[in-house]
């Protein structure tokens, strides 16, 4: 409770006093003395031990006023049960036959003041005081509580961040190969279909990934201008997949949409994560309807919205006429690991996800729903201004571009690094492998030329990592180009000042014709020019 004008309460609720007093006329005298301070009050008055006892159990008890000696009971007993069962319950002794000594027991013992029914002018600031400090108490652990969620939080996040970088390793590999496969086999063989599905079941587990990567906050974002209702018809097949053949989905796109400047994966990503979530409100069937439309915010619904910046925004809308939710849910459908869902049914986190994605592209996400009414997802992305960039093109993999130019390979990952290597030797390419960023440099030396063209680096490596590297081999090799990998997004790289540079960020996993795709871009490319 905060002080307002010298009143604990005011404007609030009153408090609910349980009295312990045998004599009425002094539980009258003391209500009137609280009220005439300004301290709005509901009192329970008991005189025995047992009544005691269960007006404490039945709850709703702000403060305790005890007198200290009673026919069948007394303060002293009634301050043990208070502080071994409520702790943070206030009491104050209020009594007539109180010495020093026995006060300052008292204290001792746990109560939290006493007042003389001689002087009850000291009743209302004991009472406003007690009231204070356990304010003050449930302020701190309140932000104790916090602090320790936080705390929780982050090791889940870092445990989160390795996962997916070890995951997406793997991812790599698998996709790499089946890609090797799809150029290798002929066009009418029955096999191709199957390393189709490889790849796209990597695709999808890639997805999995890029979460667990949002959720730890170590994601790389390589944001394009994107066309909103480009990425939707992309999805649309996948997204009716998702659903049950029960439910009806309606695409509505807007005309005239400007683009966004965003990661068009993790715009996908949040697209699929409420179109799951809509299905699941909807066990029986029901409507889906997927829009887009073009909307503009005045100053003061900008204000309103956390986060945004901008007035022109693309709002992406998900509308489903399922079970609908509470205002109580609502005010946690953000929060990590919360879910309705039964077990094993949900994790959490994939409106937490949605909602750092879209933050961090500068929009923001709201929710309209009530309980039967089905609920509706506004997704609002800020419209681009400036130069617009695109999009790389997709190399289909047996169209995988070739070269003659030698490259530097540095992975510490084996498997990963058999498969680039492999990769690249197969188009033509001289491939110098390497284990980390210490060895990279000593192949280098011993090379004694100037012939590497290009260097493919992991970024976090044991020993030496790709980004130190690479300003060592920048000093021996100026004109060399560089193409950074990684599972996840660390520290130890600034993507925006990789682009400025010219070099090239590649997203693991990566499929064997991005790599090529992405190797011969950066070759052809005039120094300087951003291939990220």
């Amino acid at each position: 409770m905060t002080e307002e004008n010298g009143k604990i309460n005011a404007g609030k609720a009153p408090i609910h006093i349980l009295h312990l007093e045998d004599d009425p006329n002094d539980a009258a005298l003391v209500k009137a003395t609280l009220e005439d301070g300004g301290i709005r009050c509901v009192t329970t008055r008991v005189q025995t031990h047992d009544a005691f006892v269960a007006a404490l159990e039945h709850g709703g008890i702000d403060l305790v006023l005890s007198d200290h000696t009673l026919p069948q009971f007394d303060g002293e007993s009634a301050t043990a049960i208070v502080r071994s069962r409520w702790p943070d319950l206030p009491l104050i002794l209020v009594s007539g036959t109180l010495g020093e000594e026995t006060a300052i027991e008292a204290l001792k013992a746990g109560a939290t003041d006493y007042v003389l029914k001689g002087r009850l002018s000291r009743l209302v600031p004991a009472v406003n005081r007690a009231m204070l400090e356990v304010g003050g108490r449930a302020g701190r652990r309140q932000l104790e509580a916090q602090f320790i969620e936080a705390q929780k939080m982050e090791v889940v996040g870092q445990l989160a961040g390795g996962i997916a970088h070890d995951f997406n390793n793997i991812l790599a590999v698998i996709s790499g190969y089946a890609g090797l496969i799809e150029t290798a086999l002929p066009p009418e063989s029955p096999m191709l279909a199957f390393a189709e599905e490889i790849r796209h079941a990597t695709e999808r587990a890639a997805g999995l990934s890029r979460q667990l990567l949002v959720f730890s906050r170590k994601q790389t974002i390589a944001p394009v201008s994107l066309d909103v209702n480009a990425v939707v018809r992309e999805l649309d097949k996948l997204l009716r997949r998702l659903i049950d053949e029960n439910i009806e989905m309606t695409v509505v796109l807007g005309d005239r949409i400007r683009r966004i400047k965003a990661d068009s994966g993790y715009v996908g990503q949040v697209l699929m994560n409420l179109v799951v979530n809509a299905r699941d409100a909807m066990p029986n069937g029901g409507s889906l309807i997927i829009s887009t439309t073009q909307v503009t915010l005045d100053e003061t619904q900008v204000r309103s919205q956390v986060g945004a910046t901008a007035r022109e925004f693309v709002m992406l809308s998900i509308r489903d006429n399922g079970t609908g939710m509470s205002d109580e849910v609502k005010a946690h459908l953000f929060e990590p690991f919360f879910t309705t869902k039964p077990l094993g049914k949900g994790t959490g986190l994939g409106l937490a996800i949605c909602k750092t994605i879209v933050q961090q592209a500068g929009g923001h996400i709201g929710v309209r729903s009530a309980p039967g009414a089905g609920t509706t997802f506004e997704v609002c992305f800020p419209c681009s201004e400036g130069v617009e960039t695109v999009e790389p093109p997709t190399v289909r993999p047996n169209l995988m571009p070739r070269g003659t130019e030698t490259l530097l390979v540095v992975e510490d990952e084996p498997a990963v690094r058999q498969l680039a290597c492999t990769v690249l030797e197969g188009l033509g390419y001289t491939v110098l492998p390497a284990i980390n960023g210490q060895d990279g440099l000593r192949v280098a030396r011993e090379l004694r030329s100037r012939a590497i063209r290009l260097v493919i680096t992991d970024v976090v490596m044991p020993v030496m990592g790709g980004v130190v590297m690479a300003e060592w081999l920048r000093t021996a090799y100026p004109e060399v180009k560089f193409l950074f990998t990684s599972g996840y997004s660390d520290d130890a790289i600034d993507t925006e000042r990789v682009v400025e540079r010219g070099d090239g960020f590649l997203q693991k996993p990566y499929a064997a014709a991005t790599l090529a795709g992405r190797v011969r871009e950066l070759l052809d490319a005039p120094r300087g020019h951003a291939q990220a």
